[in-house]
């Protein structure tokens, strides 16, 4: 059991490792290793942070008062929309059709965040939409929409009327139209209804600024809070990745649980192994390459899926005695913050990057280095395999190295730094190598004889 990692999102992925990475890579070693405040994410053993049990939740559903806030009151900015976004929506608009702005991308306007990518919502049938912009393409068979090419930037649009025709087919949720509720909230409201999380459940009218909030999902972005739309256990088991995507949500936003989907997520969480490899990836990739990797991996090891994902990672955790809540550092943890810190949402690293850091802390953690071994290979990962150049630079370098840290030596005196930094780029290839062989996954995996079994692994 370990991940498949691949670029192309297909069954069988292939994930080219060869991308350079190196000018990340020695701004991320430059950052100095550091302690920074632990995240916290579905603490049910704190009272002031338990929400609503499981009927106060189905009671919550059925009592929001809907609401229509001024985006100006929420803090929105018309002007942190992306171009490329404002071209579709003025090219809808001008031909007469209702448009907004929906999902994850209302909740970071709220949050004063960048948001990743911007979707929109309209009421012009793809058939139209297509009519709209000379480079644009219907994509996805199970629920299409249309890819708008502005640029070198794709925007999303989706029809309220194809999603109206999916929610139609879902018997698992199919709430009565409210009493005196006319036809546009009702359409719009039928539209939240169908998406994962009520702080993503928000519609944005850009020209009338007004986000509509049918879900409770401004309350829940002010309270940090992460809750199903639908009852937990329904929502997760009818879609598990959304069991990653609130990982990746509560671990971005630092977002807590409410109490009944905090509890599905861990009792449901081996059910993404149902999910195929590149789904895996996708929802893996967006955990790690958008600044918020040290957050996720401890979340994941919180509720029980780091094992599952990342089971030589896991390992490494439990040799160390790390708890499922333990709000301390270690080296792995603190590569990733550093990592972070140089990312962003819209600013994401490659993904051979992250991968390769795990390799690189793997080999760290199988046999520990000199610190001058570490920063001599470092430096020869940015300039490009220059050996001479780093070994001169790291012998220059006086600024004492972190001792808290299993991995690292104490400085002493190598005989040959220029070999050692050869058995160190040897090892981390070894790693690599290692992270794609099943039966040394599986080895891994023997600490966890209760786990569900696997075939996931890298593949280069």
């Amino acid at each position: 059991m370990a991940i498949s990692i691949g670029l192309g999102f297909s069954r069988l992925p292939h994930f080219p490792l060869r991308t350079p990475f190196r000018h990340h890579f020695l701004k991320f070693m430059q950052v100095r290793l550091g302690c920074a405040a632990a995240i916290e994410a579905f603490d049910d053993t704190e009272s002031e942070k338990v929400v609503e049990s499981v009927n106060d939740a189905a009671c919550h559903r059925k009592t929001v008062e809907w609401k229509k806030v001024n985006s100006n009151d929420l803090g929105i900015s018309n002007s942190k929309i992306s171009r490329s976004t404002r071209v579709v929506l003025n090219g809808l608009r001008r031909k007469g059709f209702e448009v907004y702005l929906v999902g994850g991308c209302v909740r970071d306007l709220i949050l004063r965040r960048t948001p990743k990518d911007f979707d929109i919502l309209t009421s012009a049938e793809l058939k139209e939409v297509m009519r709209t912009f000379s480079r644009c393409e219907i994509v996805g068979r199970r629920f299409p929409i249309c890819h708008v090419h502005i640029d070198d930037t794709v925007v999303e649009v989706s029809s309220i009327s194809t999603r109206a025709t999916k929610f139609g087919r879902d018997l698992s949720f199919d709430p009565e139209k409210p009493v005196e509720c006319d036809e546009k909230d009702y359409i719009r409201w039928r539209n939240c209804l169908e998406r994962d999380f009520t702080i993503n459940g928000l519609m944005f009218d850009p020209y009338a600024k007004l986000v509509y909030d049918y879900l409770g999902g401004v309350d829940d972005i002010r309270k940090a809070k992460l809750r199903t739309i639908k009852p937990a256990n329904i929502s997760l088991t009818e879609d598990c990745a959304r069991i990653l995507r609130a990982v990746r949500i509560a671990a971005r936003l630092d977002f807590r649980f409410a109490k009944e989907t905090g509890l599905a997520v861990k009792s449901l969480s081996s059910s993404v192994l149902r999910l195929d490899r590149g789904r895996l990836l996708m929802e893996m990739n967006y955990m790690m390459a958008y600044g918020s990797a040290e957050a996720s991996l401890r979340l994941l090891w919180r509720i029980g899926l780091l094992e599952i994902l990342l089971p030589i990672q896991a390992a490494y955790f439990v040799l160390y005695g790390f708890r499922r809540r333990d709000k301390r550092y270690n080296m792995l943890l603190s590569l990733f913050s550093n990592l972070d810190k140089l990312l962003a949402p819209d600013r994401p690293c490659h993904s051979s990057l992250w991968v390769a850091i795990l390799a690189f802390h793997k080999a760290l953690a199988d046999q520990p280095r000199d610190p001058l071994v570490v920063a001599a290979f470092s430096l020869a990962v940015h300039n490009g395999g220059d050996l001479s150049e780093a070994l001169s630079i790291a012998r220059r370098i006086s600024k004492q190295h972190d001792t808290s840290f299993h991995e690292i030596l104490e400085s002493q005196s190598l005989d040959s730094l220029r070999d050692n930094v050869k058995h160190l780029a040897a090892s981390v290839q070894g790693a690599l190598t290692n992270m794609t062989d099943e039966y040394f996954v599986s080895r891994a995996m023997a600490e966890y004889p209760k786990a569900p079994r696997s075939d996931l692994k890298f593949c280069m």
